[in-house]
Formats: structure tokens, sequence, C-alpha cells
């Protein structure tokens, strides 16, 4: 089965606003490029995605999507839903029969754990696993099968919406815990349990862990 990776990306300078407190726009942006990074890394070495769609107006995240071998969509779309839907229309017309969404914004993504994420498909009907974020009420993926079995719906409280949208939608559902997908940086908190994640870990996430350790040096 054809399997597209799609990952809607906003500008890096309007990323991650809610670190602006205690962080500058430059380091917030240079910490959006390399969460960025390590998805595409991720996404690349796993055996079971055949394609990536990246789908952003900045034309940065563009240039990092084709260095990576993905294709690089530009966004003209007013949110990330939208966003999502075009990467969904693409990869149809690329015959992807399968679509896993994902954020740039999950830097521990591990790439075996997305081949046993793709793996785990119900199979004979549509299908909708809902990945939760840490705290069980967003949602950090989805993997749709086929791709328009679901209209994607990110945002608060996602996780059981997204449930209640595919089963509207005559999908079967199932919210599939994915370890390396739990944890999504917005919030000082998050990235507090980043730092702790790469204190008691070595490697992985190395454009992220890379820039952490020199935001750490700065005193940030």
């Amino acid at each position: 089965m054809t399997t597209a990776a799609i990952l809607p990306i906003k500008s890096f300078d309007e990323a991650k606003q809610r670190l602006a407190e205690g962080f500058t726009g430059a380091l917030r942006r240079a910490l959006a490029e390399a969460m960025f990074s390590d998805v595409l890394t991720a996404l690349r070495r796993s055996r079971s995605i055949d394609q990536i769609f990246v789908v952003s107006s900045d034309r940065k995240a563009q240039r990092i999507a084709s260095g990576h071998g993905a294709t690089a969509l530009a966004d003209a779309s007013s949110g990330h839903n939208d966003a999502a839907m075009m990467g969904i229309r693409w990869a149809l017309g690329a015959g992807a029969q399968q679509v896993l969404l994902v954020p740039g914004d999950c830097p521990l993504l591990d790439a075996d754990e997305v081949d046993e994420l793709i793996a785990h498909r119900v199979d004979g009907q549509p299908s909708a696993l809902i990945i939760p974020d840490r705290h069980g009420t967003g949602t950090n993926a989805l993997l749709l099968t086929p791709p328009g079995s679901l209209t994607p719906s990110f945002g608060e409280g996602s996780c059981a919406r997204h449930f209640e949208l595919a089963v509207s939608h005559g999908t079967r559902p199932e919210v599939v815990s994915v370890r390396s997908l739990a944890l999504d940086i917005d919030t000082p908190e998050d990235l507090e349990a980043l730092r702790e994640v790469f204190g008691s870990t070595r490697g992985g996430a190395a454009y992220t862990r890379g820039m952490v350790h020199q935001m750490t040096r700065i005193g940030a």
C-alpha cells in the first residue's frame, strides 16, 4: 500500500508564539527549523513512507523539504487544516492509498515507530488511527486509509473530535499511542520536558538536540 506523509508547516517567523516570553524570534525560528528537519529525517528513514509532502508558505521550509527529498507545496491557505487538506489532495493525485499527517514540532519522531504505526493499519474498511499528544486531548498525527476517510480538524480537543468525525464519516476510528509522537513543543513546559528527555538519552533528534544545547549555553 502506497503511503504518503503530509507535513503542514506554518511560517517559521510565526512559529512557537507561546515561547515568545522567554525566547527571541530568531531563537524560535531556529528551533522550529531544527524540529522540522528532525521530523523529515525520521520520515525519510522510515521504510513505510513512499512520499513526503510539505505544505508551507515559508520558502526556507520549502528548501529544507526539497533537500530531504520531499515535495514542497506552496501554501496560500489560512490555517493548518486547510493546508492538511491541500496535502491530502496532492497525495491522492500522486496515487497514495493512505496518508500520515504529522506535525513539524515532534522532534523525537522515530522511524521504527512510524513503521510500526503504519503496520497497525486496519484492513478491509476506511480507518482513522488517531495519535494523541501527551495530554490525551490533542491530535499529533492521523493515519488515514484511504486518504479521504476523514476531514482533519486539528486544534484544541481534536482527539475526541477526530474520533467523532470518523464515526460520522463511516470510518473506523482507533486511538493509538506512539511514544515518539506524544511530545510536541509549543509551551515552556513542553520545552522543559524535551530538555529532560535529552538529558537522559543519547542520540536521536540531532538537529533539535544541538539547538537546545546552544540555547542552554546562552541561558535561554
